[in-house]
């Protein structure tokens, strides 16, 4: 029998405060655990807006502590509830004044698993991200869940081949990747990044794009377009819609890696040996 997991995704519009979307993403999440889901990740800071398009301190507030602040304790109780896995982005405080842009990872039975620290920070204008965030220091860890082992890089990572190569050796099955992507000049770069890294390393993606426009930090639109991806870096279903909040829920057959990796013989012919150029200052 097939090693089939339900994954979902949920791209979302910003209601305006912080109770309504981490309300709304509790809806979305018990919708997806009555269509069977198994795992599902939300967007990136999931439950405000993408302020990084300004540089103002009072942002500073959105910040919790991982895992002891209330909105991680919350979907430990939602994940228990709902039987499910659930990769949850936030703004996280480890000290006053020292943030990161964070992931938590929740195991089924509610229990907290670990985080990952977004690594690579931008700096430009719209994403002013080192105001905010202060490099990830955590690595490339992979968690062992109810569904398989995951690992999650987050929006700007995606350009980085290294970090999600480093998942596919750290033994990733299904990686998630969620972002605050607008329209722009890396819009067509969506479609292949996160498949080149499914193809590149044999694992599955799931990835995740906001929607809409949050007019009080500006101009930024941003696009959904939400998808998993299978190792040959095929669609799984279709494509989220590039305008409208949407929830996406598919069939991943896990076996499907194990078949990829015995065609496309990626890792036994990689050759680190020779690559040492790749860590150089």
């Amino acid at each position: 029998m097939a090693r089939m997991v339900r994954g979902a995704l949920v791209q979302c519009t910003y209601t305006g405060d912080k109770k309504s979307m981490i309300d709304k993403h509790v809806s979305y999440i018990e919708e997806a655990a009555r269509q069977g889901a198994q795992v599902m990740c939300l967007q990136e800071l999931f439950y405000g807006p993408y302020f990084c398009q300004v540089q103002d301190p009072k942002h500073y507030t959105w910040t919790e502590k991982i895992p002891d602040g209330p909105t991680t304790k919350l979907m430990q109780d939602v994940a228990r509830k709902n039987k499910m896995v659930l990769v949850v982005p936030m703004y996280e405080e480890d000290n006053t004044g020292v943030y990161y842009n964070t992931a938590a990872v929740i195991d089924a039975d509610g229990s907290y698993l670990g985080k990952y620290r977004k690594t690579h920070i931008p700096h430009i204008n719209g994403f002013w991200e080192k105001f905010y965030f202060k490099p990830g220091n955590t690595g490339y860890p992979v968690f062992n869940t109810a569904v398989g082992r995951v690992g999650v890089y987050i929006c700007y990572d995606r350009h980085f081949p290294e970090g999600a190569r480093m998942l596919g050796l750290h033994g990733a099955e299904m990686v998630f990747i969620p972002s605050a992507t607008s329209r722009g000049l890396s819009q067509h770069l969506w479609r292949i990044e996160q498949t080149s890294h499914a193809i590149a390393n044999g694992y599955f993606v799931g990835t995740i794009n906001r929607v809409g426009k949050e007019d009080e930090f500006g101009t930024n639109d941003y696009y959904g377009q939400s998808y998993f991806c299978t190792p040959r870096g095929e669609f799984v279903g279709d494509v989220g819609s590039d305008r409208d909040e949407q929830l996406i829920v598919r069939d991943l057959n896990l076996d499907l890696i194990a078949e990829v990796r015995n065609t496309w013989q990626f890792y036994r012919d990689r050759r680190p040996d020779m690559y040492g150029d790749i860590v150089a200052p």
